[in-house]
């Protein structure tokens, strides 16, 4: 009777050891599967990220041959050069809104996987992959170019309402003869005597 009892206490042990050796398994391959299934989305968003450095910085490269090719042409007052270079500057934008989209997908996705997905850099700080430090001094890069590139697009503008102001003075002057009018004169004659205010007021 005990030796019936001790070999029903071993099988049950060995029952309750390999129940448990099952689950450590099971546990080991789900681990396993998402440990793959992370390292699959690390590297899809790698590749994504990758593309989308390459293609900001040569749309950011080209955009500035334009402005400065466009700043040259303004201090000209070359307006046929100007005309020329307005559909490309058009495709440009149009392409840099394609980034710009494609960037807040890319973040979007970042963040559904529990990665940060506020800023690009942040993103690639966070990457596991080898070229994570390479992917971040693209981001760098890019960022620079982008402020740069704001700064010559101020200075494209601040040219050109310097060029419309120039052109309206030329106008005037065409207008009046050459004359100049005042602005708050009654008469020539408080043009001529040279008095700031009119000396009956």
């Amino acid at each position: 009777m005990a030796e019936k009892t001790r070999t029903e206490d071993r099988r049950a042990n060995e029952a309750d050891s390999a129940g448990a050796l099952t689950a450590d398994a099971n546990e080991s391959r789900a681990f396993t599967e998402h440990a793959s299934g992370m390292e699959t989305v690390q590297l899809d968003l790698e590749s994504e990220l990758s593309w989308l450095l390459q293609e900001l910085s040569l749309v950011q490269e080209e955009m500035l041959e334009v402005l400065a090719a466009k700043c040259e042409r303004i201090a000209d007052s070359n307006l046929d050069g100007i005309t020329e270079l307005q559909q490309r500057e058009e495709s440009l934008c149009h392409r840099l809104k394609v980034c710009h989209d494609q960037r807040g997908e890319l973040l979007a996705m970042a963040a559904e996987e529990g990665l940060p997905g506020d800023t690009l850099g942040s993103l690639a700080s966070s990457l596991t992959s080898a070229h994570r430090g390479e992917l971040t001094v693209q981001v760098k890069e890019v960022n620079a170019r982008m402020r740069l590139l704001q700064h010559r697009s101020l200075t494209n503008w601040v040219l050109t309402q310097r060029s419309m102001l120039h052109l309206s003075q030329l106008l005037e002057i065409v207008a009046t003869g050459g004359r100049l009018q005042p602005t708050y004169g009654r008469d020539e004659s408080s043009i001529s005597s040279g008095a700031l205010v009119d000396r009956d007021a």
